[in-house]
């Protein structure tokens, strides 16, 4: 597998070897690797969403009126 070099700021550096040390990854390669994966999934998610939108065709003009009613109500509903 190639090897690739990076510089990281020591608290980053801390915050990976704590993410080892507590077990949740086998090594920095491995946490390295899953946040990979995981932005890859973001990505591809993100693409397949925008398809959907493009493919869904013209929306509807939205009620800004509406809205920022039913976001008023339940601004209030929380306090």
């Amino acid at each position: 597998m190639p090897n690739i070099s990076i510089s990281i700021p020591e608290k980053m550096r801390e915050w990976i070897d704590k993410q080892v040390k507590d077990g949740r990854y086998t090594s920095t390669s491995d946490y390295l690797r899953d946040l990979i994966r995981s932005d890859q999934r973001t990505w591809d998610r993100l693409d397949k969403l925008i398809l959907e939108g493009i493919n869904s065709g013209p929306s509807a003009p939205l009620d800004m009126e509406a809205i920022k009613s039913e976001a008023r109500k339940r601004l209030k509903s929380q306090q």
